[in-house]
């Protein structure tokens, strides 16, 4: 996605392109996905270690909707004995991932395949065996469907990685000296009304309750493991996590701006304004705190 934010429009976490999104400029997104990534490495780096204890030396790892490829670059150093296949709709994007895998000097094990989940992972020349899915199957109207087609491209014994829900990220305390106090819980009810119309809106669209244990084993997979992963980069922020804030509430500004009361439009426009000394760019007290849980489950043998 992102990348790289739960329910925030228009950029919806770790990035991909799917027809919904046919609006977006991908390769003018690109260098936004990536440094927003590029922050989340860390977090993104703990995740594959505690994959590396139930699956330490899989053959092919799968990144399905990779975006600008950060993170299946991450995956082809932590495992350097795998070949990593970045799976993505946008041809830009995945231009970005070849080339930043040419840089790390990776490229020898990496790959590319174009083309809409979940067909495009008819295109891979064998079975994975680890198969990462960050944000990308709630792009996906029938999700159930989704996690089917994502486990039938498991070897046998492969494990499906799959990176739902967590928590909503935080930036600012309750009360922040400007507007109402609560703005953020404010902008998340309405990035989940967000959220709701744009899963309802999504081609042969299926109301699914999220119990992802539950699905991934509908799927024939065993569920094995969930673990949460946490981003907590205190306060007084550095200039990317500033970066990182202003990206997220310009997001919300832009998809959410119609819904939000003339009070919280003004506190936001204020937050984005470097001119402020009350912006994001200004403050001492803009923290990053953001939650990712990954559910794990395995193709029997």
């Amino acid at each position: 996605m992102a990348h790289d934010h739960h329910h925030a429009p228009a950029g919806h976490g770790h990035a991909h392109a799917h027809g919904h999104q046919t609006d977006i400029d991908w390769a003018e997104m690109g260098p936004v996905l990536e440094s927003q990534a590029e922050l989340l490495a860390p977090l993104y780096r703990e995740a594959m270690a505690w994959l590396a204890e139930e699956t330490p030396e899989p053959g092919l790892i799968v990144d399905a909707g990779s975006g600008p490829g950060v993170v299946a670059c991450l995956f082809a150093e932590e495992f350097p004995g795998a070949r990593v296949t970045a799976v993505d709709g946008s041809g830009p994007l995945l231009e970005r991932a070849q080339g930043r895998a040419a840089r790390l000097g990776v490229d020898g094990r990496f790959s590319t395949v174009t083309g809409e989940l979940p067909d495009a992972l008819d295109e891979l020349e064998f079975p994975a065996d680890l198969l990462w899915a960050s944000r990308s199957l709630h792009h996906l109207g029938d999700q159930r469907a989704g996690l089917a087609a994502f486990a039938e491209r498991l070897a046998p014994g492969g494990t499906l990685a799959l990176l739902e829900g967590g928590l909503p990220a935080r930036y600012l305390p309750r009360d922040i000296g400007i507007g109402r106090p609560g703005l953020q819980s404010r902008l998340n009810a309405a990035e989940e009304e967000w959220f709701s119309r744009m899963r309802a809106e999504l081609p042969g669209a299926v109301a699914e309750p999220e119990d992802w244990p539950a699905l991934l084993a509908s799927a024939g997979l065993k569920p094995t493991r969930t673990r949460t992963f946490l981003l907590d980069l205190p306060a007084p922020a550095d200039e990317a996590a500033r970066d990182y804030a202003a990206a997220y509430f310009t997001r919300l500004r832009d998809g959410l701006g119609d819904v939000l009361d003339a009070d919280d439009r003004a506190t936001v426009d204020r937050l984005l304004d470097p001119a402020d000394p009350e912006s994001l760019y200004h403050r001492s007290d803009l923290f990053v705190l953001d939650a990712y849980t990954v559910y794990t489950a395995v193709r029997p043998r």
